[in-house]
């Protein structure tokens, strides 16, 4: 048994830092991070593996629609 304290980083930490620079000013840092947990389970659903590629693919574009229905809303 390990005695490590210290969660494993998520693989998607490189997504999430990504994306929250590519959103900053628009989305915070938890919605990204909501959006990649989203991505990540559609992912696994859809086609049973969430490549982090795919997870930013899906998650990007989560974030791109929720920029635009607030755009809308002013």
């Amino acid at each position: 048994m390990s005695d490590r304290t210290e969660a494993d980083p998520s693989p998607y930490a490189e997504v999430e830092t990504a994306l929250r620079d590519e959103f900053a000013g628009v989305h915070s840092a938890t919605t990204v991070t909501r959006c990649v947990e989203a991505a990540h389970y559609g992912a696994l659903e859809v086609t049973g593996y969430a490549h982090p590629g795919l997870v930013e693919r899906i998650a990007r574009k989560h974030l791109h629609v929720l920029a635009l229905v607030a755009s809308e809303r002013g």
